[in-house]
């Protein structure tokens, strides 16, 4: 019987560029694919050898610039030179989706009033509000403890989620999605530069 440990350790992989040893959710996996043309594939779906590179915007402009990527597949590789931000919008776009589907199952709500009513309540696992949104206004609400807070999506990808303009609150309560979603938001940190400081909140960077 596969114990506990072991298990654990088969979710690990080795970054080609920092040689960290690392779980799947920290690392964006890569393939080769027709023409020795490198792909990201941050949902690990696509069929290949996968090349793991921690998610973080400088280690994946390292692998390209050191050609890493074609060490590590032994033969001459090529991607596109923008593929640091490819992979930002990938995952980007799937934690929207993501969003959009608690939305659905009744796990995501937003908007400042229900928001607030959903944490006196203690029904908030994850508190998410856009990085362009006031300060003042942000301010008002808190990460509830041992939950988490996303602060690095703008207000118009939020409000892609929800079918609306712009989101500035957000949250979702315990489920199967809400943990995929806090994974890709924590490999979306890395690869994403954010301008507003808040997004990084001291009070909020335990969580």
């Amino acid at each position: 019987m596969i114990s506990y440990v072991e298990r654990f350790r088969k979710s690990e992989r080795k970054c080609i560029a920092t040689g960290q040893v690392l779980s799947k959710g920290e690392l964006v996996r890569f393939v080769v694919g027709p023409k020795n043309v490198l792909y990201p594939d941050p949902e690990n779906k696509l069929p290949g050898r996968g090349i793991w590179v921690k998610a973080d915007r400088s280690a994946i402009a390292k692998a390209e610039r050191e050609k890493l990527f074609s060490q590590s597949a032994k033969r001459s590789t090529t991607c596109a030179e923008n593929i640091a931000e490819q992979v930002e919008n990938l995952i980007t776009s799937r934690i929207i989706n993501l969003i959009g589907l608690s939305r659905k199952s009744g796990k995501c709500i937003c908007g400042y009033e229900k928001v607030r009513d959903w944490l006196k309540k203690d029904m908030v696992k994850v508190l998410i509000q856009s990085s362009d949104g006031s300060d003042r206004e942000k301010s008002r609400l808190k990460t509830p403890e041992n939950g988490s807070f996303i602060g690095w999506l703008n207000s118009k990808e939020l409000g892609k989620a929800f079918g609306r303009e712009n989101i500035t609150h957000c949250a979702l309560a315990s489920g199967g999605l809400t943990q995929r979603i806090v994974e890709d938001a924590q490999r979306l940190r890395g690869l994403r530069i954010v301008t507003d400081r808040n997004s990084f909140r001291k009070d909020e960077m335990s969580k």
